[in-house]
């Protein structure tokens, strides 16, 4: 009867070690479901980005307005005939701090 007990109990430990540590695990699964959880939300700002340049690209391809402004703000191209100002800001004074 001891030995049938003592295999039972090893075959217990073996599969309790494979259920927690093992191959397969619960740690696994839920390391698994955590990655899975970062990958959805990557694919979903992936997503909107793309669905952003494709409204992007059917602007250009169908308004002259969006090219215009397009070459306005990335080339900083100007039309004939306008004149172009450049503000410049001064960056705020340093305050100087006194010993009290």
């Amino acid at each position: 009867m001891k030995p049938i007990l003592t295999a039972l109990i090893l075959i217990f430990v073996y599969l309790q070690y494979r259920l927690w540590i093992g191959d397969g695990s619960m740690a696994a699964l839920v390391r698994l479901e955590a990655e899975i959880e970062q990958q959805s939300a990557e694919n979903y700002r992936l997503q909107e980005r793309n669905r952003l340049l494709t409204a992007e690209v059917i602007a250009l391809k169908n308004n002259v307005d969006a090219i215009e402004e397009r070459a306005r703000a990335d080339l900083g191209m100007i039309k004939k005939g306008e004149t172009f100002f450049m503000v410049l800001q001064t960056p705020p004074a340093k305050k100087s701090h006194t010993p009290l």
